[in-house]
């Protein structure tokens, strides 16, 4: 903004916060003469030449104001109500009991912000919908997880004995690397002229019940040639349907005995897989 001094004709460049000490009165820093600078208040300089900035009819009513841009909310004000009370005022609260028939001098008067909170019905509603979203949520990664869970050596016994506590039985999870040959042997079948009886004790090492594994036995020869291989299913040698549904308990051992065709006298080696 641009403001100009009556008396040296000076024109200054300003800003508004100069106008705010002296209610919009400056001293000219050339004359010192003392004059109103809203008199001759300019946002810009006219083109040259000039002589005197244009002047400003002061003194007027003021302008209105209207185009607001920010009010602060107003601050509630704290009711204090005082019942004071002596001697002299107790024939005035009796007669006023005899009027109105009722006692007010036991009355008692709790602020607002004291009073407790009712929470709604809904607000309820919605904290026990979310609890049930989240307990869903919770369920859903869990059973993707079961195995893990089941498997890890921290959780799976407290499942174990939880789902023992209610009635459940947890799902079987496989894992074959935790499967122990103990021993194993192969002699001819006592009944079969060409065929091989194969025996095998197996240890589940694992904290929790996996299902029988399907088991292959490779047979070969003194250089290493392979001869013959099966894949023998649980079905195959566990008869029992509610043993196999029962699976290997954790630390359980299991005796296994298979039966194969005899590939002839090549046949000196053999050995076992998990799967």
């Amino acid at each position: 903004m641009y403001t100009q001094c009556p008396e040296c004709l000076t024109v200054y460049k300003l800003e508004a916060e100069l106008l705010v000490p002296a209610c919009g009165c400056l001293r000219c820093g050339h004359c010192e003469t003392v004059f109103n600078a809203l008199g001759t208040l300019a946002a810009q300089l006219p083109p040259e030449p000039f002589t005197r900035l244009d002047e400003h009819t002061l003194d007027r009513d003021p302008p209105l104001a209207d185009i607001a841009v920010f009010r602060p909310r107003p601050e509630p004000e704290e009711t204090v109500v005082a019942i004071e009370t002596d001697d002299d005022d107790e024939p005035a609260a009796a007669a006023a009991t005899e009027e109105t028939g009722e006692d007010f001098t036991q009355l008692t008067f709790t602020p607002r912000f004291a009073r407790p909170k009712r929470r709604s019905w809904r607000t309820a509603a919605w904290i026990g919908t979310c609890a049930v979203l989240v307990l869903g949520l919770g369920a859903q990664l869990a059973w993707a997880k079961r195995d893990v869970l089941i498997a890890d050596p921290a959780i799976g016994p407290i499942l174990t004995t939880g789902c023992a506590l209610v009635g459940c039985q947890l799902p079987l999870v496989a894992a074959p690397s935790r499967l122990r040959l103990l021993a194993r042997d192969v002699e001819q079948h006592p009944s079969v002229t060409d065929g091989l009886l194969i025996t095998a004790s197996v240890r589940n090492d694992g904290a929790f019940a996996q299902p029988y594994p399907i088991v292959t036995i490779v047979l070969s020869d003194a250089e290493g040639h392979r001869l013959a291989m099966r894949r023998f299913q649980p079905e195959d040698y566990v008869g029992d349907a509610s043993a196999r549904a029962r699976g290997l308990a954790a630390g359980a051992t299991s005796a296994m005995v298979f039966e194969v065709q005899d590939p002839g006298q090549k046949a000196v080696a053999f050995a076992f897989s998990f799967d």
